[in-house]
């Protein structure tokens, strides 16, 4: 019987420096201005791990998912995907976003079948220098998100692995992966495409680009649920003999494995990647952009609980054309590449509860005409960018969490959202002024409209030639 294949700490960040370093094409249709800096958001977030398909049985997973021709996709295979997908994205769907997804795992494992097929027709082979060389850079990328040599040998350890037999476990991946963008880059040779020629690409076919998406300028009264003082000492004492064993001589990523209670970067010992202001909880956000390089911070509060951060480097964000991103004022956008370690302070059911009724009482006063400067000054705990009376500025549709963007899709300049709940907290929320969906002019994207212009025909032609190849194929689904 075979068993569905549980990702490691190792594996699964091996198969992330997989999936980033060997992409055929691109995973979603490409943007014709990449956003410097997401707009602040009106909570902040912690990412979370994604739970494996629940109540699949061992033979479930070992089903057939789909035939192609006579090669056969598995269910485990389908559910190894979707699980290493969830988790490089640090995304909770609901069952019905998950089903969604599963399918289109399933596609693109069919996909690659029959790219892999193609390629074998056409005779092009991989050279083990070349596998050896991707997975040298794969092993590089696993050691450096996990902090280095050190910590990447003691989790071999903790794993009961050899580098070599991590190794071996790949080498067929990068294999089918390496074939595959052999094969499409023989297909569809890249050209580059002149400015004149590209902006006039984009003038008669804007309706394939996407467009600045709609925006709403928010004030927000935001109250998070606190444990009590008791949870909050408790915690505070586990962070601080954390923060003892570091300073004793542990190495961060090493404890941040075995300790923190934030299931998205724990096994990447603590790291968190690049992020810009706005995009992380305030007080851990700006620990790590004042912090000395490699300094670590004292015991840190937010409404996760107690943290323990470090900086590991700053840099400047890039727009895909490489330049440095500008904020409103002209001035490059910095990002930080930090990690930490989370000893989680949990409110009680009965805590949240009271949380949720006073959100309740805020909001209608809200509703009936109270001045809601007022109630932000009495109520709110928000600590994102954010002027006295909760101004959080103009917000993109496309950044906001969806059970907030639905909660205020709909409502007029001036009007209040009932109660919103997010990972943070209960949120009332005044659109204060809106600014509709509209099309990208030249002039702001005109530095990116080359590449993506580029990536919009490579997109067309690749899809076609895809379809072509599935219509000579046999595919079979299956359910499982």
């Amino acid at each position: 019987m075979k068993f569905v294949r549980r990702a490691t700490a190792l594996a699964l960040l091996l198969a992330f420096a997989v999936l980033t370093a060997s992409a055929a094409v691109p995973a979603k249709p490409p943007t014709a201005k990449p956003a410097a800096k997401p707009p602040a958001k009106p909570a902040a977030s912690t990412p979370r791990t994604a739970a494996p398909r629940a109540g699949a049985s061992d033979d479930a997973l070992d089903a057939i998912a789909a035939m192609v021709n006579d090669e056969a996709v598995l269910a485990s295979d389908v559910e190894e995907q979707l699980y290493v997908f969830l988790q490089r994205n640090n995304a909770r769907p609901d069952s019905a976003q998950v089903d969604t997804l599963r399918r289109q795992m399933l596609d693109q494992l069919i996909d690659e079948k029959l790219l892999l097929a193609e390629a074998k027709r056409m005779g092009l082979t991989i050279t083990d220098a070349e596998i050896n060389r991707q997975v040298d850079q794969s092993i590089a990328d696993v050691k450096e998100r996990m902090g280095g040599e050190a910590a990447y040998l003691e989790q071999l350890k903790r794993e009961g692995t050899t580098e070599a037999q991590l190794r071996q476990k790949y080498r067929g991946d990068l294999q089918h992966q390496l074939l595959v963008r052999k094969l499409v880059e023989r297909q569809f040779p890249r050209k580059p495409i002149p400015a004149a020629e590209a902006e006039a690409y984009y003038q008669a076919h804007k309706d394939k680009f996407p467009k600045v998406p709609g925006e709403l300028r928010l004030s927000v009264i935001q109250i998070p649920p606190q444990a009590d003082s008791q949870a909050v000492s408790a915690g505070l004492a586990k962070i601080l003999a954390l923060r003892k064993r570091i300073t004793s001589g542990e190495k961060f990523a090493k404890v941040a494995q075995e300790a923190s209670e934030d299931p998205g970067s724990a096994k990447a010992g603590g790291d968190l990647g690049f992020f810009g202001r706005g995009q992380m909880d305030k007080s851990v956000e700006d620990a790590a952009f004042s912090l000395a390089l490699n300094e670590l911070s004292a015991p840190i509060h937010s409404v996760f609980g107690w943290h323990l951060v470090q900086a590991i480097e700053r840099d400047t964000a890039k727009t895909v054309a490489g330049v440095d991103s500008l904020d409103a004022k002209g001035k490059p956008v910095l990002e930080v590449h930090a990690r930490h370690i989370l000893v989680r302070v949990t409110p009680s059911e009965s805590d949240i509860e009271r949380t949720h009724q006073l959100a309740d009482r805020v909001r209608a006063e809200a509703a009936k005409g109270t001045n809601f400067a007022t109630l932000v000054h009495r109520y709110s705990r928000y600590d994102g960018p954010a002027t006295p009376d909760g101004d959080v500025g103009f917000v993109s549709l496309a950044n906001l969490q969806p059970q907030i963007r639905s909660g205020l899709d709909t409502l007029e300049v001036g009007q209040v959202s009932e109660v919103l709940t997010n990972q943070t907290g209960f949120n009332v929320f005044k659109v204060t002024d809106r600014h509709p969906e509209r099309e990208y002019s030249v002039d702001e994207i005109r530095n990116e409209l080359p590449d993506a212009v580029a990536q919009v025909q490579f997109r067309e032609k690749y899809e076609a030639w895809l379809k072509t190849l599935r219509a000579k194929a046999q595919i079979e689904y299956r359910s499982f």
